[in-house]
């Protein structure tokens, strides 16, 4: 067998990495390396790859497998132990190395690990904790870490890993059980389910006991940024309702942070249970936007869509919903409660909260919107401001949106 130069490992790990989506780094502690302890920062908004933080910075993390070799035959993957798919392994010094060396240069500001299955679950998470471990303890390092657990690892491995690591996933893989057992049979659904619980079950006693012994002597800090999943999307006949009822499940269940949606994306030598084509990537974006509404909105499931439905892929969920309520428009910014203003097509979170401030001091005019929302457009049909009510917009069938609005030639007479 040829030995591969880190160049060529880099290469072929990087590339298998590509296809997990589930790496975002909001909502963990800030650390930073002023005054010269440690190595590396992690702040507010630290993202994956080319992510974007809230003020609109480009950050990355370094995100890799540690191997791509796979015992596991999981027909979607492309790392299967039947794909014919050029192999390499990092050992444990050389993505400690890449990770330090790369943020030195600035080109990351944390690490996604990840890893094919070898040997067994215990072996390769016990590899991966000895990466995370020798970052934290032997260098300091303080920027972002997620660490990809294995559900088949024994408890005790997966407790130490969430020590270490800001973020830690399980990928749940399938919306569907049966799903997941015709097409990755080594894998266990209720498995993957028990192990999700024990990472909520560590997290929670984590927050007690740092709560219980005050400020000066917290236990160590146990998955600050929670955990995470991943699903994919269009593998199986799943609807967008099943997909999304499976999610409201793992977030009631599992108080997960977020629950990624991945296009299912043909593969080479792909076996004939799985599809020919790839869904449209539309249906991923309308799912996450869904799923949004599900966790900030307060909307349930039920009001987005039926369990066996699509979401509709020409307009988003919530103009979909309101165009479904006509009864309930317009709202008057003025007088109208915060749930009623999140249900508004183009008014989101920060938006809202703005306006339900500025109305204390003064009566909103169309104007006042304007300033504080992206598209006036898209809201005009659905409010009434002190200075606006919408006539003939209101009654469209489909208001005048960014995403429906046809390019129209103008009359020259």
């Amino acid at each position: 067998m040829a030995v591969l130069d880190l160049r060529r490992k880099l290469a072929i790990l990087s590339d298998a990495a590509k296809y997990d989506a589930s790496c975002a780094s909001s909502g963990t502690s800030r650390r930073d390396s002023r005054g010269g302890r440690g190595v590396g920062s992690s702040g507010p908004g630290m993202g994956i790859c080319h992510a974007y933080a809230p003020d609109g910075r480009c950050i990355s993390l370094l995100k890799i497998l540690l191997t791509n070799y796979c015992v596991y035959d999981c027909a979607y993957c492309v790392n299967r132990v039947s794909s014919n798919v050029p192999r390499a392994r990092f050992t444990v010094q050389e993505v400690v190395d890449l990770t330090l060396n790369f943020y030195k240069r600035n080109y990351i500001e944390g690490l996604f690990l990840s890893s094919g299955i070898i040997q067994s679950g215990d072996y390769t998470l016990e590899e991966m904790v000895r990466v995370v471990r020798t970052l934290r303890l032997d260098h300091d390092f303080r920027g972002y870490i997620h660490l990809k657990l294995i559900p088949e690892a024994s408890a005790a491995l997966a407790s130490e890993a969430a020590l270490y690591a800001d973020r830690v996933s399980i990928n749940i893989e399938l919306p569907r059980d049966d799903s997941l057992a015709r097409l990755a049979p080594e894998k266990d659904a209720a498995g993957i389910r028990r192990a999700m619980g024990k990472v909520r079950l560590g997290i929670e006693e984590g927050a007690e006991d740092g709560a219980a012994k005050g400020r000066k002597a917290r236990a160590p800090k146990f998955a600050p940024a929670g955990q995470s999943t991943q699903m994919i999307v269009g593998a199986d006949e799943a609807s967008d309702g099943e997909i999304l009822a499976r999610s409201e499940t793992l977030y009631g269940a599992y108080r997960l942070r977020r629950v990624y949606y991945s296009a299912f994306s043909p593969i080479p030598d792909a076996t004939a249970r799985l599809p020919l084509s790839r869904p449209p990537m539309m249906r991923e974006h309308r799912l996450y936007q869904a799923d949004w509404l599900l966790r900030f909105y307060g909307f349930s499931r039920e009001e987005i869509v039926g369990r066996s439905g699509n979401l509709d892929l020409a307009i988003d969920p919530k103009l979909a919903w309101a165009l479904t309520h006509r009864e309930r428009f317009p709202v008057d910014v003025n007088r109208a409660d915060r749930e009623m203003l999140l249900r508004t097509p183009g008014l989101g979170v920060r938006t809202v909260d703005r306006l339900i401030a500025l109305r204390r001091l003064k009566r909103l005019r169309l104007e006042d919107v304007g300033r504080l929302c992206r598209g006036l457009a898209k809201v005009k049909p659905f409010i009434v401001a002190a200075d606006w009510s919408p006539v003939a917009l209101a009654d469209a069938e489909h208001p005048a949106t960014p995403e429906n609005a046809e390019p129209r030639q103008l009359s020259l007479f």
